[in-house]
């Protein structure tokens, strides 16, 4: 027997809806009152061969059960069954195939990315909107939608490692996508679960890999061979091409990588990032190079009407300003708090004394390069440099490197090392240990006491640098839990946040500093604020240990977080903390924003965040760092709005500014940026590159002006939205469901209060029914529930695919189908007096089904709608009622007189009568559906180059209930 997809079927004494398959002998069959989650194939020629023993293991067709005239009751229960139905859809015939899939409630600005893919032949973006305002989101609804729409079966995700456990989970509990990570720690497991001879990147059907683990010789050439069909990288900045002969050979490799993927004219390809300009035009187009390769060559500043035109098709910008309130929707991004952002502490005596001393050996060393070797001359300034950054982080830093070089200075001499290193080297090994390069695949928190091992083996080093070294680390040592003026202030700004209910995180830049500050806030504060816990969170953990050590920090109602950089780049902790302590000042301005925007992003529910600086009044190094970077950051910020990268490399410049310190600056001298002018020609550098930074933050804001896409109108979103939320309900009709179910089913559900835009609930799920229940898992009694995103701490999101409204859902559509005695919450039929109707009016509750042809493809997918229609008049002399009538009428009818139950059932046995004189007026609206869904696709398409989408209805639609209203009795008015 030839079965066609949308087809109703028998097997195993049940009834089914066949679904779209790829293997004509396997039959993808649907319980006809279930969920997705219910799917199950069946091996045709199998079931063929049993069905001679096992009869009911032949598929037979089979028609939708109608309605039982015995089972009528009142239309709210009918009306309940509908929205339980259009609830339970997932492959929804809306302009947007994915939204059934969802597991929330996107923005109406993050559908721009989706139409804007949708419009091209092959979807190729450059997203690079603001810090938080939810790139993730925008590119998992795209890779949703297009695997929804059958134009890919397979997706990959290029990330730094870091970020491959979090994209799993975005993609899993938000978009229904299950994705395995591949990275170093896990490819030998997947490897065991993978059959011979079959390459992990070809067997998985998801992916979320690192790009530094695809990249490398063993891994590159199956993952360029077995790529899926979409593939989105994060963080795409990272392998932008290096200008000229920089250093950065692995992002060199990474870029290389990118280029063989985009060669392939038919991938598509979503590209992230928050900072795609790097300052480096070069670089930039390099970017854009991978969307299509005429970017490559454009002259970004004399660009053509027409190059402009193209451009936009396939970039999109946006600051936080252009999408807060687009389309009407209020989205809550914080306000920052900028009172008292930098505050400054000077150093007690001890300290002064202990950092004076390590500061002028540090020029000593410097000034004693002059005459050594370059390679040489570069050593002594990296130990100066790192010497500083350990002294300046904090006691516990400078111990830590120093006395891990003293641990290893009973190690043979091997001078040869040094001499044989180029400065090229030593700037690649030392420069992630002592600044805050952001281009690295993971940021180094280790005190840098490698530098020291290095220095070592220089014989010009002698017994008197290593008896100073061995006196700083012993003074380091008596420093830590006493006199410290830095830690001292941040104890009183950790106390001052607790106080006005802010959860901060503490960043540090070392380990060894982080466990050092952790235990001295959990011991000066612990006893004034009750419940408080303070955890550091480094990268001597897993990814897996930090996630769980943030989870168990965010049970606590007083909590801080210390955490070295390991956590700024990508990680969401929005959620759970809404504030930020820069303990060591980043030398990155990167950095900065980085951290900062770990908690200042769309879903931060705390209306202002806050970010403090913590710096030495009286330390040349800190005023260096702020006066050369993060204050010439943070005021191009204040005036433009807008944030982007230094013109140069940070380090470069700090390198230059910070050897004119240690050069012209003696150990306790304030340092102003003014000072920089009177020192030899590093004055003139730090001030062109400040202009130059000015400069590309105005192209950078006209930039995100003329890539903001308001080609693509709100009123577009709206309308496309609109009939999404009327096939498949909207969080509104979520909320009336709920509340009408509890309502009819006696379980507990009230409203409790409103946190700035969320309603909260709280729902009793012991009240619930069992087997309701048993979905939920482990939930607390009282249940904080929403119905609205951003979600609030400590509240659940509870959507459309939610356990709770899909479980309420099938349990309703079973008793509507299969009633007890006495009466169910949900029913297929009812007989009402409504004063709203002066003559007799017949609803029927349909269940459309069509089959949607995508690009002349064969293998159609299927769509499904629930339609309430009705008509006045008996067949075959009936009058059609709009849709948004009828449906109102279902929604909105109030009973007003009885109709007796021997009434009731023969108006019913005479309305179902009915049925096949219906069958031509039914196909005329299943036409006239059909052609709407086309024409909606075509809205979302608006292009010729694809061709138009073919949508065929499937006949006889499925009869879920109907509700006859009759007149009210004389005297009673509307």
């Amino acid at each position: 027997m030839s079965i066609q997809p949308g087809a109703l079927v028998s097997y195993r004494e049940r009834e089914w809806v066949v679904l779209p398959s790829d293997d004509e002998n396997v039959a993808r069959l649907r319980p006809i009152g279930g969920s997705s989650r219910e799917t199950c194939g069946v091996l045709r020629p199998a079931a063929d061969l049993l069905a001679y023993s096992l009869p009911y293991e032949r598929i037979t067709p089979a028609q939708f059960p109608l309605p039982q005239p015995d089972d009528a009751q009142d239309h709210t229960a009918v009306s309940l069954l509908h929205q339980a139905a259009r609830l339970l859809l997932r492959d929804g015939a809306a302009p947007f195939r994915s939204l059934g899939h969802l597991s929330l409630r996107p923005r109406p600005y993050q559908y721009v990315p989706l139409l804007m893919g949708l419009r091209l032949d092959t979807a190729r973006l450059l997203i690079a909107d603001d810090v938080g305002v939810g790139k993730t989101i925008e590119a998992g609804l795209l890779a949703r939608e297009l695997l929804d729409r059958g134009e890919i079966r397979r997706v990959a995700v290029l990330c730094p490692p870091y970020l491959c456990d979090q994209w799993q989970k975005e993609l899993a509990e938000k978009f229904h996508i299950e994705a395995v990570v591949i990275r170093s720690g896990t490819i030998a497991r997947l490897e065991r679960q993978t059959p011979p001879d079959t390459s992990i990147f070809a067997h998985f059907p998801h992916l979320v890999a690192s790009i530094d683990t695809v990249k490398s010789d063993r891994y590159r050439a199956a993952f360029l061979q077995h790529c899926p069909e979409l593939l989105i990288v994060d963080e795409v900045h990272g392998a932008a091409a290096p200008p000229g002969e920089r250093r950065a050979r692995s992002q060199q490799r990474r870029h290389e990588l990118l280029l063989e993927l985009a060669g392939k004219p038919d991938r598509h390809l979503a590209l992230l990032s928050a900072t795609p300009h790097s300052g480096v035009e070069s670089s930039f187009l390099s970017i854009l190079g991978l969307l299509k390769p005429e970017f490559r060559e454009l002259n970004l500043s004399g660009m053509t009407a027409a190059e402009r035109i193209e451009l936009a098709r396939h970039f999109v910008q946006r600051r936080r300003a252009d999408v807060r309130r687009w389309m009407g929707a209020d989205t809550p991004f914080p306000e920052r708090d900028t009172a008292g952002a930098e505050q400054a502490y000077t150093f007690t005596r001890p300290y002064r004394a202990f950092y004076d001393d390590v500061y002028n050996f540090a020029r000593e060393l410097v000034a004693s390069a002059e005459t050594l070797s370059g390679t040489r001359q570069r050593m002594r300034f990296w130990s100066a440099l790192a010497l500083m950054r350990c002294v300046t982080s904090s006691p516990a830093a400078a111990e830590a490197a120093l006395r891990r070089r003293l641990d290893r200075m009973e190690d043979a001499e091997t001078a040869d090392l040094l001499d044989e290193a180029t400065a090229a080297d030593l700037d690649a090994a030392f420069s992630p240990l002592i600044y805050d390069p952001v281009e690295t695949e993971t940021a180094v928190d280790v005190p840098p006491g490698n530098v020291f091992d290095m220095q070592e083996q220089d014989p010009d080093w002698n017994d008197r640098d290593r008896r100073r070294l061995r006196a700083f680390a012993r003074a380091a040592r008596s420093l830590m839990g006493g006199p410290d003026a830095k830690l001292a202030k941040l104890i009183e700004i950790t106390d001052d946040m607790l106080a006005r209910d802010y959860q901060p995180i503490v960043w540090c830049r070392y380990i060894a500093t982080a466990d050092y500050v952790a235990a001295e806030l959990q011991a000066a504060l612990g006893k004034k604020h009750k419940r408080l816990k303070v955890t550091a969170v480094t990268g001597t953990l897993s990814d897996d240990e930090r996630r769980l050590k943030v989870e168990e920090l965010s049970g606590f109602s007083r909590r801080v977080l210390v955490a070295t950089d390991c956590l700024s780049e990508g990680v969401n902790l929005q959620e759970h903390f809404n504030a930020v302590i820069h303990y060591d000042l980043p030398w990155n301005p990167n950095r900065l924003e980085q951290r900062e925007g770990r908690v200042d992003r769309f879903g931060q529910m705390s209306p202002k965040v806050k970010a403090v600086l913590i710096f030495g009044a009286d330390n040349p190094v800190d005023g260096a760092v702020l006066d050369v970077l993060l204050r010439k950051a943070r005021d191009i910020f204040r005036t433009l709005g807008v944030r982007v990268p230094v013109p140069e490399e940070s380090d470069s410049i700090l390198n230059v500014a910070l050897h004119s310190l240690f050069k012209n600056v003696r150990a306790g001298e304030a340092v102003q940026l003014s000072l920089f002018d009177q020192f030899d020609d590093s004055g003139k550098l730090i001030r062109r590159v400040h202009e130059e930074w000015t400069a590309a933050a105005e192209r950078e804001k006209e930039s995100r002006t003329r890539f903001a896409q308001r080609a693509i109108k709100p009123e577009e979103v709206a309308r496309e939205l609109a009939e999404s939320d009327r096939a498949l309900g909207s969080p509104e009709d979520v909320t009336r469901f709920l509340l009408e179910t509890g309502r009819r089913l006696g379980f507990g559900l009230r409203r409790v209060e409103k946190r700035r835009q969320a309603d909260i609930y709280h729902l009793n799920p012991g009240t619930l029914p069992p087997v309701v229940a048993l979905r939920l898992g482990d939930v607390p009694d009282p249940w904080p529930i929403t119905f609205h995103s951003p979600t609030p701490e400590g509240v659940s999101y509870v959507g459309r695919n939610h356990p709770l409204v899909e479980g309420l859902a099938e349990y309703l559509f079973d008793l509507a189908f299969h009633p007890a005695d006495g009466g169910t919450p949900a029913a297929r039929a009812g007989v009402i007096r409504a004063a709203q109707v002066t003559r007799r009016a017949t609803l029927l509750l349909l269940r459309l089904r069509y089959l949607q042809y995508e690009r002349g493809g064969d293998t159609p997918s299927l769509a499904e709608e629930t339609v309430t229609w009705g008509f006045t008049g008996r067949p075959p002399d009936i009058t059609p009622l709009p849709l948004a009538e009828a449906l109102a009428l279902l929604d909105g009818a109030a009973p007003s007189g009885n109709v007796p139950a021997a009434e009731k059932r023969e108006i019913l046995v005479e309305t179902l009568a009915w049925w096949e004189q219906l069958q031509l007026p039914l196909q005329e609206l299943l036409a006239q559906r059909a052609a709407a869904l086309q024409e909606s696709h075509g809205r979302v398409r608006r292009i010729l180059q694809r061709g138009r989408i073919r949508v065929e209805p499937q006949m006889p639609p499925d009869l879920l209930g109907i509700v006859v209203l009759l007149p009210a009795p004389k005297g009673i008015r509307k």
